[in-house]
């Protein structure tokens, strides 16, 4: 019924029409056809039994002011060009790089953007037979290759990124459900790796790599069961976020290899993993057709997002269109112990402007909070979210007119958060010393009568959950650090569900398979009663086959689907004449 109305949108035209532009409340979002990057035939690629097409940015500070540079995969090809965005048409026929490979495929790819020049950049390749590539596209040079003679995982390499703040650091994930860390100085080594228990906790492992002389890898994850599908370093680079393919997100603390915190999904594999810009949230998607939205700071799910009919292969939040406006950000409280026996010599980005590491003491809380993120869909379906104060405040008065989500868990305000404001206007919020004006009309606002339908069915675990998810936004300093000294270690807020373990010694625990029927209706896994369900602003067909990028960049949003095609959509006031005049001129019949 929703995709429906959202078809609707459109002037009543079919649903299965690919879509060239849509509208949010900043304005109208457009395809800019001339911007399209594809293999220079512009022939769709055939994608049965391929891996996904993948897409990496990096900017190289070009003293022409065009220092975008695109990295795409397409089966067995690898592509490298120049990329000119909203301002000019896209020249295929002059890739910087191109490179075919024979018996395997690349997976995926990322650049290093602390050393990127215009005259040279790093960017590492995973394949599917589980081998890494670091290559330099515009010296045309391939520098090195890791796990060449499969020595250390044969499984495909799901996913690879450089540590941030790092040179050299870079980790691999593979569809076996392990994780390497790599350092780029260093050897594979010409035997099979023997390895050395440093930590474990409840399904996860860590060893080092026992030799004489340091060599790669430095240390192996062993995560969940099956798949490790995806992983992604908090925005500080302190905290590593990992789906995998038994359905559950884990998020440790990278340097002490600690177990922060976990969640299950509702069925099915997770598939994708994002942070938000603050660090404060994390959403997933995945084989339950959802988005999931689940708090850093509380550990525990705070909403879900019903928009997809299929899985969800990519979630990414939006920051320029993501707005947080902080009187007092909240304080990450608790001493900053590092685990000192693994130091791998790693530079860390300053991280002091981080919003994470600059908490502050006072009570109150953000005055507008409006978090962006996106999500795409093997339906071929672009979704938008917001992700808004009823959601991350549910304490918090609000009119009728601010109610943009399907609160299902509608019920009485936690004791000593605010009530109802009887001086309401109906268009506003009021916060002590803060006054928001109305918001831009969404469209994601529901019939009132499905909260209070919802509001009947309360219950214990509803409460539990209801008053969970909006008892960190009223608790005081005092109360917060109060609240953390009770927990086992002070930098691992894990839930009860994770069994305790030491911060410095090798205290094994026992590996445990969770039950799914066991997790759901616990904080693990609420009941979708239990949690508030987002509706899409936006949930639009905008390919013919599934999508697997979603990028955005602050004056478009980038999108692929498996059929090669890389589109741009240019943000709302940012299709200039010079793009309007090339959109005029480009050939006919490259839309996807």
């Amino acid at each position: 019924m929703l995709l429906s109305k959202m078809a609707a949108e459109g002037g009543g035209k079919e649903m299965n029409e690919i879509k060239t532009q849509f509208t949010t409340r900043e304005g109208l979002y457009k395809l800019l056809s001339h911007s399209e990057y594809s293999r220079p035939n512009r022939v769709p690629f055939n994608s049965q039994g391929s891996n996904p097409v993948r897409v990496s940015f990096v900017n190289v500070n070009d003293q022409s002011g065009n220092g975008d540079r695109l990295c795409f995969n397409v089966g067995r090809e690898l592509y490298f060009y120049i990329y000119k965005g909203v301002r000019k048409a896209a020249d295929l026929s002059k890739p910087i790089d191109k490179r075919i490979y024979k018996g395997t495929q690349p997976t995926c790819h990322d650049f290093n953007h602390l050393t990127a020049t215009a005259e040279s950049v790093s960017l590492l390749v995973g394949f599917s037979a589980g081998q890494v590539q670091l290559i330099d596209p515009i010296k045309k040079e391939t520098s090195k290759l890791f796990n060449e003679e499969r020595l250390i995982d044969k499984s495909r390499v799901t996913c690879v990124k450089w540590v941030p703040g790092s040179e050299s650091l870079f980790l691999v994930a593979h569809s076996s459900g392990n994780m390497y860390l790599y350092n780029v100085e260093h050897t594979c080594g010409t035997t099979a790796p023997h390895y050395q228990l440093l930590k474990q906790g409840e399904s996860f492992a860590v060893h080092t790599c026992k030799s004489k002389s340091t060599r790669n890898p430095l240390l192996k994850w062993t995560v969940g069961e099956g798949a490790l599908n995806e992983f992604a370093f908090s925005p500080d680079g302190k905290y590593l976020a990992c789906v995998s393919q038994d359905g559950f997100l884990r998020v440790f603390n990278f340097d002490s290899v600690e177990l922060h915190g976990t969640m299950k999904s509702y069925f099915g594999g997770l598939l994708c993993v994002c942070w938000s810009p603050d660090g404060k949230y994390i959403v997933t998607g995945g084989e339950d057709d959802l988005v999931t939205v689940w708090s850093f700071v509380d550990c525990r799910v705070i909403a879900r997002g019903h928009g997809h009919k299929s899985w969800v292969s990519v979630v990414a939040f939006d920051p320029y269109t993501t707005s947080v406006e902080e009187s007092d950000p909240m304080e990450f409280s608790g001493s900053d112990e590092d685990f000192q026996d693994l130091h791998f010599g790693r530079d860390r980005a300053n991280s002091t402007q981080s919003r994470l590491s600059k908490r502050n003491s006072t009570d109150s809380r953000p005055v507008s909070v409006t978090y962006r993120f996106g999500s795409v869909g093997q339906d071929t379906q672009l979704c938008l979210w917001d992700l808004t104060e009823d959601i991350l405040f549910p304490h918090q008065p609000l009119s009728r007119a601010r109610t943009h989500t399907n609160v299902m868990n509608a019920t009485s305000p936690p004791a000593g958060s605010g009530g109802a404001n009887p001086g309401s206007n109906g268009n506003s919020i009021t916060t002590p010393g803060n006054s928001v004006p109305p918001p831009l009309p969404r469209s994601n606002s529901l019939p009132h009568s499905a909260v209070s339908n919802a509001g009947s069915k309360s219950s214990v675990m509803d409460g539990a959950i209801a008053s969970g998810v909006s008892k960190f936004a009223t608790l005081s300093l005092h109360d917060r650090k109060e609240r953390h000294h009770e927990k086992d270690h002070k930098r691992n807020h894990s839930m009860g569900h994770i069994s305790s373990k030491s911060s410095d010694k090798l205290n094994l625990v026992t590996k445990t398979k969770t039950d799914p029927a066991k997790t759901l209706g616990t904080p693990l896994c609420p009941r979708m009663e239990d949690v508030p369900l987002l509706e899409p602003l936006i949930c639009k067909k905008i390919a013919h086959e599934r999508l697997t990028v979603l990028i955005f960049l602050e004056d478009c949003i980038v999108t692929a689907c498996q059929e090669g095609f890389i589109c741009t959509w240019a943000r709302p006031g940012k299709v200039g004449l010079l793009s309007s005049q090339n959109q005029a001129n480009s050939p006919s019949g490259t839309v996807v």
